[in-house]
């Protein structure tokens, strides 16, 4: 299919780059500068023009691309363009603050009305061009919820934050959105603060969108060519201009104005976690190529929530209340760590993310094998939900029950530790008669109550794991064991991959030595990352999911940007030389 790209300049030439081999072919090239419509047409075979209409005109071309760059639209146009007339003829209202009015009406769908709106003629005297209409425009818009205050102007001298970024106030915290043309997240493109709190940095958790620019649009072409024309962004495109129009009038005419909604809708956002049903079935030999379909769907990196650090015990209600913040979205608990109903505060907290969106993990202690119906209808009430995502054994070995174990933390270290750890009267540890596949029998029981949509098992070898299996009627979806580059569990990893069992990683960074390693430390610097950043991403790379755990703010973000990296097999062959099968506790 012919197609025609109107702009000649960097985000051009990236978007011809994909033109070998595909089904576009480049029959014209449109732009103010003749000179630069000449070289990306030359460099194509095709015609070359300076005016879009004629362009059109001369072309039997179904498919125009706009490829102007959304960071020209914003600031002084005389300041970075040397033909800027038809910028000033239109304004900044149609040529820059679509673009983030297109990101706004796909979030919250169509603008009801334009409740206020005010233009000014501000222009500095000593400029040789003066535009012909108003150089600075706000507007207040509603949504069907929201209401936003819109600015745009081609009077800033600069790419200021107002102009270029997007913030959002809600009742329970604020985003800033640095770049709202940008084609992808990158570190630092967007923050959160929920009320109260500072702003946190949100890394992304996915890589970088590695697509060639033109597969979107030979999508949008191939559905030309069948004869199904999408309608959305056509319908969106309306729509964008009856809220400019509205704009004009509502400053014109110093009232609201309704706008047409044209037919748009807001996108469809999916959780960013995936729940199974309680019933859905696990485990059972899976094909490879079924893993992803069958395993549990979980984000990439989870956090930590256990109260030890250093050797002694803290609160984590901050810790794990920043981490919500900065996009953790697992968050592993544990009836242990003492400290549930503190997560259960700081879930319930405005500003936090809502229940579907995290996957909660939690843990009942070595005591509790014989009773665990109770100590999981204690965590449940202390979280203050209704049932886990996943219910594991925190270790397989059952110790003698000594009651429910409520708030650890307001506990003496002491009682805790004579709680969590009983001995005997010789000092050793105080075992009851209690199997493995029996104490399964029991974390079944809260399965079929509903209080756990899945079970897990943690800190078991691979027999254990089959042992369980071999008597499960519901097998496990999850293992959680300690995993890093000196102990890489690669059996019992590839033994859970092949049945939809999902593994994770706790204790990632904690091995005495690891993050000393100059191994690690070669790729962190290739890689931008921070040695710790590069065990996280190792074992994201290879399908696990880690849990670390810090109480310092600045680790908890660069942890998680890890999530968005993926390592190349050479990288992955020099951590394998760290792998230390002596390596214990």
């Amino acid at each position: 299919m012919d197609c025609v790209f109107v702009g000649a300049g960097a985000v051009a030439d990236q978007y011809a780059a994909g033109l070998d081999g595909s089904p576009l072919r480049l029959a014209g090239v449109c732009d103010l500068d003749p000179g630069r419509a000449e070289r990306l047409a030359a460099a194509h075979g095709a015609d070359a023009f300076t005016d879009l209409g004629s362009a059109l005109d001369a072309l039997d071309a179904p498919l125009a691309l706009n490829l102007t760059s959304h960071a020209a639209h914003v600031g002084r146009v005389t300041g970075w363009h040397d033909r800027p007339d038809s910028f000033l003829a239109v304004g900044p209202l149609y040529d820059g603050a679509v673009y983030p009015l297109s990101l706004l009406v796909a979030w919250f769908g169509p603008v009801q009305r334009v409740r206020a709106a005010d233009v000014l003629d501000v222009w500095p005297a000593d400029e040789e061009k003066n535009p012909e209409a108003p150089t600075h425009i706000e507007a207040t818009l509603s949504f069907d919820g929201p209401v936003v205050r819109l600015t745009a102007s081609l009077y800033a001298p600069h790419r200021s934050r107002e102009f270029y970024g997007l913030e959002l106030h809600g009742d329970g915290g604020s985003i800033y959105l640095r770049d709202a043309g940008g084609r992808g997240p990158a570190p630092g493109d967007l923050s959160y603060a929920r009320t109260g709190r500072e702003y946190t940095d949100v890394p992304p958790q996915q890589p970088a969108d590695e697509r060639p620019r033109l597969a979107d649009v030979e999508r949008f072409a191939t559905a030309i060519a069948d004869g199904d024309r999408p309608r959305a962004s056509a319908r969106r495109g309306a729509h964008l201009v009856a809220v400019c129009n509205g704009i004009e009038r509502a400053a014109s005419e110093n009232g609201p104005v309704p706008v047409d909604a044209c037919g748009v809708t807001a996108d469809h956002t999916p959780p960013s976690v995936v729940r199974p049903h309680a019933t859905e079935p696990r485990g059972g030999t899976v094909p490879d190529s079924e893993v992803g379909a069958s395993a549990l769907r979980l984000p990439p990196i989870g956090f930590g929530c256990s109260r030890y650090r250093d050797g002694e015990y803290v609160d984590r209600a901050d810790s794990i209340a920043g981490a919500l913040d900065a996009g953790y979205r697992l968050l592993d608990s544990a009836e242990l760590y003492g400290n549930e109903h503190r997560i259960g505060d700081v879930l319930a907290a405005p500003g936090a993310p809502d229940r579907e969106r995290v996957f909660l993990l939690g843990k009942v202690w070595n005591t509790n094998h014989g009773h665990v119906a109770e100590a999981c209808a204690g965590s449940l009430a202390e979280l203050g939900i209704e049932a886990f995502d996943c219910y594991a054994l925190h270790w397989p070995e059952a110790w003698v029950y000594q009651g429910p174990l409520r708030r650890l933390a307001e506990k003496p270290v002491s009682e805790q530790e004579a709680l969590a750890f009983p001995e005997t009267a010789g000092g050793e540890r105080a075992t009851v008669d209690l199997s493995l596949t029996e104490a399964w029998a029991n974390l079944e029981g809260v399965h079929e109550r509903g209080w756990a949509r899945t079970l897990g098992l943690c800190n078991v070898t691979r027999d254990q794991l089959e042992r369980v299996l071999g008597a499960a009627t519901v097998p496990p979806a999850l293992v959680q064991v300690e995993r890093h580059p000196y102990r890489p569990r690669h059996d019992l990893v590839a033994f859970c991959r092949e049945r939809g069992i999902r593994v994770v990683a706790h204790s990632p960074l904690s091995a005495p030595g690891l993050l000393a390693e100059d191994v690690l430390a070669e790729i962190a610097a290739d890689r931008a990352l921070s040695p710790a950043g590069v065990v996280l991403a190792w074992n994201v790379t290879e399908g696990v999911v880690p849990i670390p755990s810090s109480i310092t703010p600045a680790h908890v973000v660069e942890n998680l940007r890890a999530a968005s990296a993926r390592l190349t097999d050479a990288e992955r062959e020099q951590i394998a030389t760290l792998e230390d099968p002596e390596f214990t506790r």
